[in-house]
């Protein structure tokens, strides 16, 4: 057995040579560590977006380490410094607001860990921060909303706008977008803003107030999202009014429930605005270990349902 003990070795040791002159990058991209910072859970919208992306790295075999930022951003920073020393191979932010990242993102840079930022965008002042980003347009969102409300409200209303929260990308271009896009209509008015910070509670709790102050007045709700839009739902119910119909609705999401409250005639458009972005993201990522370039921007195509079309897709709605 002596003899072969040489030739042995030697086979053992080209295996180590060969494994070890393996580009890191290769063997990564099959089966990346990922680390995902979220913004928390505070809609189905999120739900259905952080469900998407753990599902997804569970059928590739990526092992990805979440965090649930819980409405903070503090939290997601804690979080993104946690991934950097752990070593992963690739960050994954969803960024709660748009501003506060840049020291975060240099510590990146500095590990050589590329992110991706998704769902809403970011203002940084660090070259090349990020490698990309992956979402949906918010300003398209926030225009056809507006060009539904101006087409079936005949240029004509009271609006009440019930916005996300305050300094996030997504609140930010839908209220943008949405004014720029009624402008042309002067006899459409926006007579009150107020944030429901994306949730439902909150939604129902700014709807209450504006009613209270308002009254008759408000001929429209437009909400950033489907969450404060089924809140609203309900307030404008236990006002003793009729949603979809003495007061039109307009929101942005589309989960299955605001879907399925447009085809029961609660609300009268909803705006999609697709969460499912796991199989995007984690084909990003093994591009971006295999040394590929990737689309500084990529989005997702969102539709727009209303009592035309929404029965026709509640059964396939997947979130």
């Amino acid at each position: 057995m002596k003899m072969f003990r040489p030739l042995w070795s030697a086979l053992i040791l080209g295996a180590f040579v060969l494994s070890a002159g393996m580009p890191r990058a290769e063997a990564d991209a099959q089966h990346p560590v990922v680390g995902f910072a979220q913004t928390g859970a505070e809609s189905a919208w999120r739900t259905a977006n952080t469900d998407s992306m753990k599902s997804e790295a569970a059928r590739r075999g990526i092992e990805l380490k979440f965090s649930d930022g819980q409405g903070k951003q503090e939290n997601q920073i804690r979080a993104v410094r946690s991934f950097i020393t752990q070593g992963v191979d690739a960050i994954v932010i969803a960024p709660l607001v748009e501003t506060g990242w840049d020291p975060v993102l240099r510590e990146a840079k500095e590990a050589k860990i590329p992110v991706i930022i998704t769902d809403r965008t970011i203002t940084t002042s660090v070259p090349d921060a990020y490698v990309c980003f992956i979402g949906s347009d918010f300003a398209t969102e926030g225009k056809l909303a507006a060009d539904w409300v101006a087409t079936h409200s005949g240029g004509k209303g009271r609006i009440v706008e019930l916005q996300g929260t305050p300094g996030s990308a997504p609140a930010n271009e839908r209220h943008r977008a949405f004014a720029a896009a009624i402008a042309p209509y002067p006899g459409l008015t926006v007579i009150d803003a107020q944030s429901g910070d994306f949730r439902r509670a909150g939604g129902k709790e700014v709807m209450e107030a504006l009613l209270k102050k308002h009254g008759h007045d408000i001929d429209i709700v437009y909400a950033h999202n489907d969450d404060m839009a089924l809140g609203a739902v309900q307030a404008i119910e236990e006002a003793g009014l009729k949603p979809g119909k003495d007061i039109m609705i307009v929101s942005i999401d589309a989960i299955r429930e605001g879907v399925q409250a447009v085809v029961d005639g609660k609300i009268n458009c909803v705006v999609e605005c697709n969460p499912l972005f796991g199989p995007a993201v984690y084909d990003t990522v093994a591009k971006i270990l295999r040394g590929e370039s990737v689309p500084a921007k990529t989005f997702n195509h969102d539709g727009r349902f209303d009592q035309t079309n929404a029965a026709a897709v509640i059964a396939q709605r997947q979130y």
